[in-house]
């Protein structure tokens, strides 16, 4: 497909309920409000040329950008590419998931996290949280560095409720997938959530609500599947 025509078919796919609902999230001109699961029809396709995901990231249209995240190869993305996907992730969808679940798959997962975690744009900030949330639970024990992830718990205990609105919902998601997914450190993540409670979080007028981690953190206990890892975090 080339990229007028798979714009052609995105634009058939948007519906302007769709698009109020995103607005309502954050999301801006130009888009045309296609659900996910729509745009999941044309991954095999956008797939086989990377090229093509390129442009449509650089396209400026969230329903293309989000798709040229789903389509991406994570493995071969420059590190240059993604520090530049970052800088056009102007709401939360395209930090939050876009930006972030490539990069945790990304051979520079935890090199950008931990740079992105300390700017001081809110949606870079975001990234960096949410791709170190996501490459836990993807990544091998073994592969973690225990020691740098007990001092983001740490920050994160210290730190959320002072932090800028989507960092902080960002930073409760990083807790409650750590005591979910590293088995080393799940206790102690556990002990972060107790200590942080409930995080407060502007989400507008939508209906989403911000997990109490705690909570969150014993369904997946009575579940039974504390440590085992993700295949994919790019959905």
């Amino acid at each position: 497909m080339t990229f007028d025509e798979v714009m052609l078919v995105l634009e058939g796919m948007g519906s302007e309920q769709t698009k109020r609902t995103y607005i309502r999230h954050g999301a801006q001109e130009p888009f045309f409000g296609v659900k996910i699961s729509d745009m999941k029809k044309l991954v095999k396709q956008v797939k086989k040329d990377q090229e093509l995901v390129y442009k449509l990231y650089d396209s400026g249209n969230n329903d293309a950008m989000y798709l040229a995240g789903l389509t991406v190869n994570p493995k071969s993305i420059t590190k240059v590419t993604l520090e530049h996907w970052v800088k056009q992730a102007y709401w939360y969808s395209l930090a939050e998931y876009t930006v972030a679940n490539v990069t945790a798959e990304s051979p520079f997962a935890t090199e950008l996290a931990m740079e992105w975690i300390g700017a001081s744009e809110e949606m870079t900030a975001v990234a960096g949280w949410s791709t170190y949330a996501n490459y836990v639970t993807i990544a091998p024990d073994e592969q973690l560095d225990i020691t740098e992830i007990r001092k983001l718990l740490e920050q994160v205990r210290k730190t959320v409720h002072e932090e800028r609105n989507r960092v902080r919902y960002t930073m409760n998601t990083f807790v409650i997938c750590v005591a979910s997914y590293v088995l080393p450190l799940a206790e102690e993540a556990k002990a972060v959530a107790d200590a942080i409670g409930a995080v407060k979080v502007d989400i507008g007028n939508t209906a989403c609500k911000v997990p109490l981690a705690s909570e969150y953190i014993a369904k997946v206990e009575a579940r039974g599947t504390v440590g085992r890892k993700k295949k994919t975090c790019i959905y």
